[in-house]
């Protein structure tokens, strides 16, 4: 198995990743949530719980009004008797008390969308619930060959101390940016914490060999396995350590 982190480590830019997993003592799950970005529209974010979600927003209207609001500003995880989280507004399409296995809730709540319409990238959106269930799935939605869009499905087990990891990106800083090759990432989770895993986590974003930081937020969420309602999150944002 990769070593803690591997996997993220050696990407330079991931654009926006998600992560399910466990926390080493099989207590709780574990979700992460982080973002990446060059230009100063995607740096003028941060991730800032509200409600029963962790939203993310701006932090100069006036820089974030170069972007597309649509694309920058949207609810990154919300919470139910599950949890859902994804890099786009599909997030409020999954519906986790809802009944059937995770992957069918997620095709279920994915299917009027399609990938980021940010030619010539064409983003992947990347999303993944957790049941009241336990069980836990993500998915990518990505541009096909053809144009139309390739929808994959993974059911993940339940590992311990491991987690599963989609990003938007295949890792290198290049242009125009690859798309993930769509396959989940092995991950190792670090911590006993949201605080500890979030710091394991922002930590190994960071930049390579003296290179640009990327890094802009990060979100960790542990809730309990016997209880999933029962959570607990730990939030890192760039522009307030800055």
């Amino acid at each position: 198995m990769n070593a803690p982190w591997e996997s993220l480590a050696r990407m330079i830019y991931p654009g926006r990743l998600l992560i399910l997993g466990g926390d080493a003592a099989g207590v709780h799950h574990v979700l992460i949530y982080a973002i990446t970005g060059r230009s100063p529209s995607s740096q003028a974010r941060m991730l800032e719980p509200e409600d029963q979600a962790v939203w993310t927003k701006p932090t100069d209207p006036e820089i974030l009004k170069k972007g597309n609001p649509e694309l920058l500003v949207y609810p990154a995880v919300i919470f139910g008797r599950g949890i859902a989280a994804s890099n786009g507004r599909q997030t409020v399409d999954i519906d986790t008390d809802a009944a059937g296995s995770a992957v069918a809730v997620l095709d279920a709540g994915l299917g009027p969308w399609t990938y980021e319409p940010d030619a010539p990238i064409y983003t992947p959106r990347i999303t993944g619930c957790i049941l009241p269930s336990g069980r836990a799935a993500l998915s990518i939605i990505k541009r096909g060959p053809d144009g139309y869009p390739v929808r994959s499905f993974f059911d993940l087990a339940d590992r311990p101390g491991r987690g599963s990891m989609l990003a938007t990106y295949a890792g290198d800083n290049r242009e125009p940016l690859e798309a993930s090759a769509g396959e989940p990432l092995d991950v190792g989770l670090e911590g006993t914490t949201p605080e500890e895993t979030a710091g394991a986590a922002y930590a190994a974003l960071g930049p390579r060999q003296g290179g640009s930081d990327y890094r802009v937020a990060l979100v960790c969420v542990y809730a309990r396995r016997d209880a999933p309602a029962e959570r607990r999150m730990a939030v890192i944002n760039r522009h307030e350590r800055t």
